[in-house]
């Protein structure tokens, strides 16, 4: 397990764009056929609605992410979680906090997202 965390982090935070946007055939790699998340307002999004998001995104988002955790499931399936802090661009934004779950699936392709979701959380709240 402790090999596992590094390789989902990177794969996860892949899709933070950390400086070079994901290509539509690289996203379209890494979510699961069967991807779907809700998201941090509740929302609920389909993998074509997140891949034409997440395809569209140009510029890194002001995004930090840590506390991660990685916690095997059954074998090839693990649950990612960690938080992430978002500014809004602007100094007196607030950060907005948001507890992170992902499951991950090991497939014939390699590891794909399966399901994501985000719930807003307190500024001290630990993953």
């Amino acid at each position: 397990m402790n090999t596992l965390l590094p390789i989902l982090q990177a794969l996860e935070t892949e899709l933070h764009h950390p400086g070079v946007p994901c290509t539509r055939q690289r996203l379209d790699h890494l979510l699961h056929p069967d991807f779907h998340e809700v998201g941090r307002s509740g929302a609920a999004y389909s993998r074509e609605t997140v891949l034409g998001y997440l395809a569209g995104v140009t510029t890194p988002p002001a995004v930090v992410s840590d506390r991660f955790s990685v916690a095997v499931l059954v074998p090839g399936v693990a649950l990612l979680t960690y938080r992430s802090v978002a500014s809004g661009g602007h100094p007196s934004d607030p950060a907005l906090y948001t507890l992170r779950s992902s499951v991950w699936q090991q497939t014939a392709a390699g590891w794909q997202l399966r399901y994501h979701q985000g719930t807003p959380a307190a500024t001290d709240t630990a993953a």
